[in-house]
């Protein structure tokens, strides 16, 4: 490569041609004769010959010629910028330079952080050097998106973009659905309930009716038993008058009592077992036997022909008392039977032999 030409040197004061002395020597620079004149010298293309050959360049310390720091700075660079998008989207670019430079430059191999790139480096080193090569369109991409082969930012933040609004969707979609399955759900607890209710109900409505039935199979019993027990206290009669009925022939204007019309002589037996408080004549009811119970219930008995017990003589339910007659103030043979509480009330004496289980 060659150089540029340098121009001629123009005559000095300082040549050996001025300022000698008489035997020739150098006299500092100036010459004995201090009237000489400077000659004027204006080169020419005539006057100036042109110098063939390489250029002599002063070098510096370390042999390296200034010019060649400065390249061989450019050429480091140059290398170092591999990684710069603007250097990879443009062709290879040869670069020469002079012999001397090339042989004063430094092997590459010992500059920092471009040896690694010509040595057998680790792996690590390797990776640590493809970042610092990648182009700058890659910032913002994660490292899982640079394995998948994504090496454009826009297109990157994109597919993040979508990503995300599909995780939304999914998301959104995830939440209708549990909300539909909780509505299903409720709807279904709803239907159960409403048919356990129903199921409550019925089970109730079964019990409280085999309740009433077993009820009244109770009470049945119990009649049945009080029934055996008690007994109807004549046979072959007619009820002619009942409790509470409204006539001017009772002295009280209403019947006290319940009359069994029966013939003469027929029998009538204790309704119940008890003891007999009186017996004998009673005024307007004629012959009266009084049977107390053990709960202290009087039976009166009235209107007898004749009596068949004693005062304070025990009985039991169906033994005969006496007879149906006429005695007292009546209209015709019958029974007149009245009902009185321990303390003396008159009660309805149907109601209460249906109590016990009898239906007169």
């Amino acid at each position: 490569m060659a150089s540029n030409k340098p121009a001629p040197e123009a005559p000095s004061r300082f040549d050996h041609d001025y300022g000698t002395g008489p035997e020739g020597n150098f006299t500092g620079g100036f010459t004995s004769e201090p009237d000489r004149g400077w000659d004027e010298w204006n080169p020419t293309e005539e006057s100036v010959r042109p110098v063939r050959g390489k250029h002599r360049v002063a070098k510096q310390r370390n042999g390296l010629a200034r010019s060649s720091t400065v390249l061989g700075v450019g050429v480091i660079a140059a290398v170092g910028a591999g990684g710069m998008a603007s250097a990879q989207s443009k062709p290879p670019v040869s670069i020469s330079m002079p012999d001397a430079i090339t042989d004063n430059l430094p092997d590459a191999k010992s500059l920092p952080g471009v040896g690694a790139l010509f040595s057998g480096e680790s792996e690590t080193d390797k990776s640590e050097v493809a970042a610092a090569a990648a182009p700058l369109t890659t910032a913002g991409i994660t490292t899982a998106e640079a394995e998948q082969g994504t090496t454009d930012a826009g297109e990157a933040l994109r597919a993040r973009i979508l990503q995300q609004a599909e995780q939304q969707q999914d998301a959104a979609d995830a939440e209708a659905k549990a909300a539909e399955e909780k509505r299903a759900a409720e709807k279904a607890a709803a239907e159960a309930q409403k048919q356990q209710d129903e199921a409550q109900a019925k089970a109730a409505a079964e019990k409280k009716k085999a309740e009433e039935e077993a009820r009244k199979k109770a009470e049945a019993a119990r009649l049945a038993k009080l029934a055996a027990s008690y007994a109807i206290p004549t046979f072959s009669y007619t009820i002619t008058s009942t409790y509470g009925q409204a006539g001017s022939m009772w002295s009280s204007g209403y019947h006290t009592g319940l009359d069994f019309a029966a013939p003469t002589g027929t029998p009538i037996k204790a309704v119940h077992g008890g003891t007999i408080k009186s017996a004998g004549l009673a005024g307007s009811y004629g012959y009266r036997t009084v049977l107390e119970l053990e709960d202290g219930t009087e039976i009166w008995y009235c209107h007898q022909s004749s009596i068949g017990v004693s005062v304070g003589q025990k009985v039991t339910t169906g033994d005969t008392i006496g007879r149906v007659g006429a005695t007292g103030n009546v209209t015709g043979p019958h029974l007149h039977l009245e009902v009185h509480t321990a303390d003396g009330t008159g009660i309805d004496p149907m109601a209460w032999l249906r109590s016990k289980g009898l239906n007169p």
